[in-house]
């Protein structure tokens, strides 16, 4: 930026003396000359999510069924009204580290079981 707005360099001409894209360098010459600096936007700003509007309801079901699964979790909520898919319950819950009790006894299950030996040959 500091060639193209100091220098007086086209911003093509900034874009191939540091091996940038052209259309890069031109955005951040437009967003300095806009608002003083050249700092993306923030990412991730949008509406808020539905399924974190809907926490409580979450949580009050699986506090009422703890081995309820993402599909069953599912049915319950569009009973209520709420239409939400299993992925992203299932990503609501990870993110949040809601672990379901069904998930955590499959784990436990899983931990106890050892591979047999294999035998050694000699």
């Amino acid at each position: 930026m500091a060639a193209v707005l100091e220098e007086g360099m086209s911003g093509r001409a900034a874009a191939a003396r540091f091996g940038l894209a052209a259309t890069s360098v031109s955005c951040w010459v437009r967003r300095f000359r806009e608002r003083g600096h050249a700092r993306a936007d923030a990412r991730g700003v949008g509406p808020p999510s539905r399924v974190e509007a809907e926490r409580e309801r979450i949580v009050r079901l699986l506090e009422a069924r703890p081995e309820m699964s993402s599909r069953a979790l599912s049915e319950a909520l569009a009973a209520e009204g709420v239409r939400l898919t299993e992925s992203t319950l299932r990503k609501f819950l990870r993110r949040h580290r809601m672990e379901r009790r069904r998930r955590l006894a499959v784990r436990r299950r899983r931990k106890r079981w050892k591979a047999p030996a294999s035998p050694r040959s000699g």
